[in-house]
């Protein structure tokens, strides 16, 4: 059985492996969120980062937290293709 041939030291260090892999998707999901709904880039920049992004995993993720700073985590509107606040009902 696979069970027994796991030592208490493999089930921790594939725990962290598997936490390691899943914050690395979340800051995935987090830069291409956040250059997907900048507004303030041109449609080519855009391109150009995703492109790096895709060439250079690692370093495109790296470069553009550091280029862009802290407002990479700024929320934005939830759905910034929609103008204006929300309608408020009468009453």
């Amino acid at each position: 059985m696979i069970a027994t041939d796991f030592g208490t030291g493999q089930v921790f260090w594939s725990l962290v492996w598997l936490t390691f892999w899943i914050i690395w998707l979340w800051l995935l999901f987090i830069v291409f969120r956040a250059i997907i709904f900048r507004s303030d880039d041109p449609g080519w920049a855009k391109v150009l980062w995703i492109v790096f992004v895709l060439v250079f995993p690692y370093l495109g993720v790296f470069v553009y937290l550091i280029a862009r700073g802290p407002k990479v985590f700024d929320p934005g509107p939830p759905y910034p293709w929609i103008g204006g606040p929300p309608m408020q009902l009468a009453t």
